[in-house]
């Protein structure tokens, strides 16, 4: 009984142990160096590659700024993963770029990596790092430093410059024209050429000569004969006569009148108002000889007041002298302008400036 105890515990730590080296062989740990040999300053490149089963987690070393003294790291890349067996499993592979600046033989130890928080150490390295040897028995088969070497002349490395000297000419007649507009703050005088008016008296007949071809008195229409009649009296009397004989009544109109003519140049133009009064408020039906006739005293009284003028002088139109202010909205513009145009000269003569001292420096 006790044999086969024993028998069987020594089964279960074999099986244990069989199943712990299988999981430990799962993940292999691999070093390569791209170069064992290098020149001081010169720099290699060493892989580290993790093979392990998909879903298992891997911890590359975190070096600083030395894998070992006197083999510094200048760059760690980010890892690369590739998945293998249909992403059973996968590859991860971290590159670490070291130098060194002193000669040697340098031992670069394993590197360790954390599998589930299980430790996996790869195989160590070697790195042999040469030094220049320096003839210093022909010191003169080395030369110092030589001078700084003018380059060559090349035109176009001057179109920018030419460019700027050929603008800068006309956008400095530009500046200077912007600047007299601003300083010369004169009024603007602009000169308008006006067109007489027609006389009023030839304003007044023409009206009539409407009044008779329309022929309403004929059509029974005397209350629109009379209003048009009227109004053309009263607008020729206001260009006539200087007063607003268009808010007057008839009897203040002739009122007026009789202060400035004769009474018997009015009487027939009293009459007139007298009728076209009787029309338009008491409905009063005028004779068609009556209403000819007092067509005829209109007539008469424009032709025996109308202004005296040469009907043969031909209208010469009046010229007008409008002086204005310089309005604010162009003294902005001005100014706006002058800032503008002012900035690039000043931009370009920089450029050509810092151009002509880079090349005779």
């Amino acid at each position: 009984m006790m044999k086969q105890l024993l028998l069987l515990i020594i089964a279960l730590l074999g099986s244990s142990f069989a199943a712990q080296v299988s999981a430990q062989s799962s993940v292999t740990v691999e070093a390569r160096i791209d170069s064992l040999q290098i020149l001081i300053g010169d720099q290699a490149n060493i892989d580290l590659r993790v093979s392990l089963d998909a879903g298992k987690r891997a911890i590359f070393p975190a070096y600083r700024d030395t894998l070992v003294q006197g083999v510094d790291i200048v760059d760690i890349a980010q890892p690369d993963t590739a998945y293998m067996d249909n992403r059973k499993r996968m590859e991860i592979t971290q590159r670490y770029t070291i130098t060194a600046f002193d000669g040697g033989l340098y031992y670069l130890p394993p590197m360790e990596v954390l599998v589930d928080s299980v430790a996996y150490r790869s195989q160590s390295l070697a790195l042999k790092v040469y030094e220049i040897e320096v003839d210093t028995a022909h010191v003169d088969r080395f030369f110092g430093p030589k001078d700084v070497m003018k380059p060559p002349f090349v035109w176009e490395d001057w179109y920018g410059v030419l460019t700027c000297l050929g603008l800068h000419i006309p956008f400095s007649f530009l500046f200077l024209y912007l600047i007299k507009r601003m300083m010369d703050n004169k009024p603007i005088i602009r000169k308008v050429k006006v067109t007489p008016k027609v006389p009023p008296h030839k304003q007044a007949m023409k009206e009539i000569e409407r009044i008779k071809s329309e022929k309403l008195a004929q059509k029974a229409e005397a209350k629109e004969y009379y209003t048009d009649l009227t109004d053309t009296l009263r607008t020729y009397i206001k260009e006539r006569f200087g007063f607003n004989a268009l808010e007057m009544t008839s009897s203040e109109i002739i009122e007026q009148l009789l202060r400035l003519k004769d009474e018997a140049a009015i009487a027939d133009l009293k009459e007139l108002f007298l009728t076209a009064d009787l029309v338009k408020f008491a409905k009063h039906h005028p004779m068609l000889n009556e209403n000819d006739a007092n067509l005829l005293n209109a007539i008469d009284f424009i032709n025996e007041t109308k202004e005296q003028i040469d009907e043969n002088a031909k209208p010469q139109p009046t010229e007008i002298t409008i002086i204005e202010k310089r309005p604010l909205r162009t003294k902005i513009l001005l100014g706006a302008g002058i800032a503008i145009v002012g900035c690039g000269l000043l931009a370009s003569l920089i450029y050509i400036s810092m151009n002509l001292y880079n090349y005779f420096a």
